[in-house]
């Protein structure tokens, strides 16, 4: 399903669940270094949009650009793979979790080093991940859909074409955004349908054995037995990681942030 129609279909409501984790932010804004002008690509209702330089949103879906809050960066309807932005008309293009939902993420990729002058910096998860408790006993579907969707840690330096970094995100138990994740320490959270309404993975998965199993296994105590010991952890890495793709100066000399709303 294309992410236009998925997020037409889940979005209603997603701003109030999805805010954006004040560390995951600022690993972020650090990550964009001293960029005068961002473009956020699969910008949704604005999540991780930093504060200080310019910022233009490109998103999909209709339904997640209304809910961007008065007074937010302008938003352009358009997809990853087709941005109508010129050459180098940014100095840094930010896209968090999104990569997932593009139909061709090496051509989103190639659109992102293209309109992004200094750096595209990616906040993603790692094929190779092990996961968390949830994916890993209760949904490995979402973990063997997960490994299909997200390219491998390997392949952004050849779709990027350039260097780049790599950087853990240990997700906070107190984790303030509503991702897949972040609730590792919550486990009753994923039987709230409010919740799972703004994950995408259960839009587009049957997951009603899976959490009948983790209902039973928390009424039961087996889960604590299992996996409370992660109740003492204050973070935990369940495979988030930044991309941080450092560009050449390829664009022939031009004036950063050239694009104007």
């Amino acid at each position: 399903m294309p992410e236009s129609v998925l997020y037409d279909e889940i979005g209603r409501g997603y701003a109030g669940r999805r805010r954006p984790d004040p560390r995951i932010h600022a690993a972020l804004a650090a990550a964009l270094g001293g960029a005068r002008s961002v473009l956020n690509v699969g910008a949704g209702s604005g999540s991780y949009e930093p504060d200080g330089p310019v910022v233009v949103a490109a998103e999909p879906s209709a339904v997640m650009i209304a809910q961007r809050p008065p007074g937010s960066a302008p938003a352009v309807q358009s997809r990853a793979e087709a941005l109508p932005f010129a050459d180098a008309d940014f100095d840094a293009v930010l896209a968090v979790l999104t990569l997932h939902h593009w139909t061709d993420r090496a051509g989103g990729l190639a659109e992102c080093a293209r309109v992004a002058r200094e750096r595209v910096v990616l906040l993603t998860w790692d094929a190779a991940a092990g996961g968390f408790w949830l994916v890993q006993d209760y949904l490995p579907e979402f973990l063997e859909l997960d490994r299909r969707q997200f390219p491998a840690m390997e392949e952004y330096a050849a779709m990027l074409g350039t260097r780049v970094e790599i950087s853990t995100v240990p997700i906070p138990r107190d984790c303030v955004d509503g991702f897949l994740g972040a609730y590792w320490a919550r486990p009753e959270a994923y039987l709230d349908a409010r919740v799972r309404s703004s994950i995408s993975s259960f839009a587009r998965l049957d997951t009603r054995r899976g959490l009948a199993r983790l209902r039973a296994d928390l009424v039961s105590g087996a889960w604590h037995d299992r996996h409370g010991h992660l109740l003492e952890t204050d973070a935990l890495d369940v495979g988030y990681r930044i991309v941080t793709a450092h560009l050449p100066d390829a664009h022939g000399g031009g004036a950063a942030g050239a694009w104007v709303p």
